[in-house]
């Protein structure tokens, strides 16, 4: 693959301004040959307008340098200042190599999918004689059997819930597990068959574990015949407390079979994408059938142009998508792509087996189809419905704090701490589209010499954190990254103070305003506290005071949940954990003898080394490591 930046073969250095146009695109035709690969088109500033692929570059190239292209492409053509060109071997290479730039560069006139993200799987881990079931996101190197994806969190949190009432499988960590001396709570609600203190043999457990998986391998039906049989079975020898939990069991399972909807007998595994374009904004709903059952589904929107036609939407969201994740058996679409067999090829090289796309005409899988658009259509209709309020509320912003224009990013900050431990800052985005949750941000508090309590120290270095990197990383405002706005939690002196602070970084033209309880502290009866001016309030009936409350709510949310984490994280931390040579026997050992790791952490010489299994010098290492070595 070679990466050629092509400057113009006759560029003009007597002009005062960047040539632009197609004539810039004529003199890079002149370079080009018939090879694969993939363009890009930039402005005068160098920033990318358009990334493309082509078959055969110079024939692709070529198009533009003729007229009768749509306002988007003239446009588009116009700005173009400078082009740059990857060769590839083969057009299934260019194909991929295009989604991942689109994905990286962002491109200003490209169908672009916002909020990709990870999704959820089930995983039946199996590096443990008694596997743990539990959610996993990210790569799958942990050795175990994956199940997924799954639609969000939630779906996975339901499905695990009932796949604990009815395989009782453990969920608790390893350390945790192998340092149990009395079954848990889990056990006690009949969640978990306990076997961390040997209340089920491996064996027994092991077949729980392969039932499990054969449910979410879509053996459903079987596995609860069986269950059944084994009812009926105990009924019969009047075992009637087992018989009762098996009959539990079966209801479990059937829970989660309901809460998935619809769930297709004809489609093993696949991805159901159903599209649906208004007044030039789309959503994309996508349908996850694995294993004969409804995993949930998710929606999005990608940043598209008026004159964008279903087929280039279409093609975009599936390069995207799947640039980062392992397709399907099937693609299901509501609408072809402009590229079927290509995109085939590219997914089924990167799946390492065949991938099918199809666009279904008849049967269940258009009635699946059918569904996902329908959802998408209603999506779109209720995400614009909230785009025309959100913009309204922005202009009431603007004019209630004499905004040159309503903001694009809002940001609010938030501490929170007890007596100063556990400290942490929270950042939260607002925008056009609602709350920017993927721009949210945590800072855990590292100042040593700030007082317990002392938030303005803390918010303190919570900015001067915040605008050091972004002058680092976005110094021309270029990206999106800066504020318009920011809101602070507090009157006339948090907001002096943190002009200080941006004064500090040379930062001097971001509006911010201070957000203070009256003087009864009354939700409602909020002052605005601006720099050099008096302050003032809203009606309590004005919607831009409600968006003002939401915003501040959400941001001492966020604050306080990664607070909780933070202490509950530290909480569970063991100082056993830390000692050279002490592994979950020993620990499991010392925990056994003296009740507690804080009692070992206390404990003498001699009462260590009459611990069983640990030795006269391992005995000496905990007590160093506690007491420190003379």
């Amino acid at each position: 693959m070679n990466d050629t930046p092509l400057p113009p073969v006759d560029p003009s250095p007597e002009a005062a301004a960047p040539r632009t146009g197609y004539a810039v695109i004529q003199d890079y035709v002149k370079t080009l040959d018939g090879s694969p690969g993939v363009y890009r088109m930039l402005d005068a500033e160098s920033r990318v307008l358009y990334v493309g692929k082509a078959r055969n570059l110079k024939a692709r190239v070529s198009n533009y340098t003729r007229p009768g292209n749509s306002p988007r492409i003239e446009k588009m053509i116009s700005l173009t200042a400078s082009m740059m060109f990857l060769t590839t071997r083969t057009e299934t290479e260019a194909l991929l190599l295009e989604q991942n730039l689109i994905k990286q560069l962002k491109p200003k006139y490209n169908v672009l999918l916002r909020d990709d993200k990870s999704f959820p799987n089930i995983l039946v881990g199996k590096e443990h004689g008694f596997p743990q079931i539990k959610k996993h996101r990210g790569a799958r190197k942990e050795k175990g059997s994956y199940f997924g994806p799954f639609a969000s969190a939630g779906a996975v949190n339901r499905t695990l819930n009932q796949l604990q009432k009815a395989f009782l499988l453990r969920n608790c960590s390893d350390s945790m597990f192998d340092t149990r001396t009395r079954p848990c709570l889990q056990y006690q609600i009949k969640r978990c068959s306990g076997p961390c203190v040997g209340l089920i043999s491996e064996a027994d457990y092991g077949q729980s574990v392969r039932d499990a998986e054969r449910f979410l391998s879509g053996r459903s039906t079987k596995v609860q015949e069986e269950l059944a049989e084994q009812m009926m079975a105990a009924s019969e020898a009047m075992e009637f407390e087992r018989a009762a939990a098996l009959r539990d069991r079966i209801k479990a399972l059937t829970q989660v079979q309901s809460s998935q909807g619809i769930n297709p007998r004809g489609v093993t595994e696949a991805d159901v994408i159903g599209l649906h374009i208004d007044k030039g904004q789309a959503c994309v709903q996508v349908f996850f059938i694995r294993a004969n059952q409804n995993w949930g589904n998710q929606d999005f929107y990608p940043r598209i142009d008026a004159d964008n036609s279903p087929a280039e939407v279409m093609e975009a969201f599936v390069g995207q998508f799947y640039s980062t994740k392992e397709p399907p058996r099937q693609l299901i679409l509501s609408d072809d792509i402009e590229n079927a067999d290509l995109m085939t090829e590219a997914l089924t090289e990167k799946a390492g087996r065949k991938v099918d796309i199809m666009v279904p005409l008849r049967g269940e899988k258009t009635e699946l189809v059918a569904g996902a658009v329908r959802n998408a259509r209603e999506s779109l209709a209720r995400k614009m419905a909230e785009s025309a309020t959100q913009a309204k509320l922005l202009r009431g912003i603007a004019e209630a704090f004499e905004l040159e224009q309503p903001p694009a990013r809002i940001e609010v900050y938030d501490n929170s701490h007890i007596q100063g431990s556990n400290a942490v800052g929270g950042m939260i985005v607002a925008g056009p589209e609602g709350f920017m949750k993927n721009a949210y941000r945590k800072f855990n508090i590292k100042g040593d010499d700030l007082v317990p309590g002392d938030d303005f120290g803390m918010m303190k270095e919570v900015l001067n954190r915040r605008f050091s990197r972004l002058l680092k990383e976005d110094p021309d405002r270029d990206k999106g990254m800066w504020p318009d706005l920011l809101l602070i939690d507090g009157g006339a002196g948090q907001v002096s103070a943190v002009a200080e602070i941006m004064a500090e970084h040379g930062v001097q033209d971001i509006p911010m305003v201070g957000v203070a309880k009256g003087v009864d502290r009354d939700h409602g009866k909020e002052e605005f506290h601006r720099l050099g001016q008096r302050p003032f309030a809203l009606q309590r009936n004005d919607p831009v005071l409600y968006f003002i409350q939401r915003m501040r709510d959400e941001a001492h949310r966020f604050a306080i949940g990664t607070h909780r984490a933070k202490r509950a994280k530290s909480m569970a931390a063991n100082p056993l954990d830390d000692v050279p040579g002490v592994g979950a026997a020993r620990k499991r050992a010392l925990l056994k003898h003296f009740g507690s790791a804080k009692a070992v952490t206390r404990a003498n010489l001699l009462d260590l080394k009459a611990v069983d299994g640990i030795s006269e010098a391992l005995a000496e290492r905990i007590y160093d490591h506690f007491h420190g070595a003379d």
